[in-house]
């Protein structure tokens, strides 16, 4: 008998990037060279301090073994100490935060910890494509709320809070926003902390591209309500260009924490240990790491602005993050349209919004993950190329 895919598949699609990637691989396994600027995935190098931690730790037999499902000790303090540093607000080590094996983790698991079918969930629109697709594994229905240009990308509380929440029982935002980058104020992530309270909605803050170009680092775990009606999702790979080394966290209260950890705990065996040990020498990172990475993809924004100018697609002011999202010509009807143009014409990937949601379908979404020079070849491809007039 053969084994039959289960029906909770029925409700998901395969990232779109891993189709696409493959896509790209074909092509230049048929020779054509094809510059990716559509994947946020660091190209820079930790700190070499990072990898001689790393080097060290996985010399020494001891750390090869099993590992708790909670993390050292020494990484926990570590997250709470960097959350002090940078954020004004220490999580207590010991209850409140959860390393975990990458931030996109922290989203599965919370989702198949809290919910099951007949819940809801609250997912922006454009957004991450995760959260609503860890939702619908877990048996839920996501529903999105939009992020408009013209509400700043914030949702709109008066209008949800018009719409029957009954049901919802995880609400999911994400600032600085990916894809659009915009940046959440104090005064508004407060807003959306009250209404969450008021409805009995646990809210999920993704927060890993906060160090990203954006002068005002914000936690909301440090917001007046944080701590009791918030979970917040952290990760070392764009701060400190660790990506692959899939290393998170989560910091939320104890109840919360004990409670995705009973899920947790069946799934893994914990992290290598070695990648925690060099974790921690990551996180004691002094101010300067994050001036000189923040200079150098302060750079690559100009080139990649330029890209945009050269496509005739028009940025949104004031962005953070690795990413830069802007609105296609007039004449052109979908972001799709472009972006196929430019990877096949001129063998430039760039991402199309539509799949970050509806709302993304006139967008696209460059990467600043990519050298300079590289940006600045991609340039040159595609001013030689002639533009997509439909």
């Amino acid at each position: 008998m053969q084994a039959t895919p289960s029906s909770r598949l029925d409700a998901v699609t395969t990232y779109y990037f891993a189709d696409k990637l493959r896509e790209i691989a074909a092509m230049q396994s048929a020779g054509r060279d094809i510059i990716n600027l559509g994947i946020g995935s660091p190209d820079l190098p930790p700190r070499p301090e990072v990898i001689a931690a790393l080097t060290a730790a996985a010399a020494d037999p001891a750390n090869h073994g099993y590992q708790s499902y909670r993390g050292i000790p020494a990484l926990r303090q570590a997250f709470s100490e960097w959350y002090g540093r940078f954020y004004g607000v220490r999580p207590d080590p010991e209850h409140e935060v959860l390393p975990l094996i990458g931030s996109k983790e922290g989203i599965m698991h919370l989702s198949m910890a809290f919910l099951q079918k007949g819940d809801r969930v609250l997912v922006p629109d454009p957004g991450y494509p995760t959260y609503a697709a860890a939702a619908k594994l877990a048996g839920a229905e996501a529903v999105p709320y939009d992020l408009t240009a013209a509400n700043l990308r914030l949702p709109d509380l008066e209008a949800l809070a018009k719409t029957d929440l009954t049901k919802v029982k995880l609400m999911w935002i994400n600032y600085p926003q990916m894809p659009t980058g915009a940046r959440a104020s104090r005064e508004a992530l407060t807003a959306l902390l009250e209404f969450a309270e008021r409805h009995h909605i646990l809210l999920c803050h993704d927060n890993p591209y906060n160090a990203i170009l954006n002068p005002d680092p914000i936690s909301i775990l440090a917001l007046p309500g944080g701590r009791e009606n918030a979970v917040e999702l952290n990760s070392l790979s764009k701060t400190f260009n660790m990506a692959g080394w899939r290393i998170g966290m989560m910091a939320a209260r104890k109840e919360i924490i004990d409670t995705v950890v009973k899920f947790k705990s069946n799934m893994d065996s914990g992290m290598f240990k070695p990648l925690q040990i060099a974790a921690v020498t990551a996180l004691e990172s002094g101010p300067e790491w994050m001036e000189e990475l923040n200079a150098a993809y302060a750079d690559r924004r100009d080139t990649a602005a330029a890209i945009l100018k050269q496509l005739r697609c028009t940025p949104e002011p004031d962005q953070s993050g690795l990413f830069l999202w802007a609105a296609i010509p007039e004449h052109l009807r979908r972001g799709e349209d472009l972006t196929e143009h430019v990877l096949h014409e001129a063998g430039v990937f760039i991402a199309p919004g539509h799949i970050f949601g509806k709302n993304g379908e006139r967008y696209v979404r460059i990467s600043l993950c990519a050298k300079k020079e590289v940006l600045e070849t991609a340039l040159d491809k595609i001013s030689g190329t002639k533009p997509l007039e439909r």
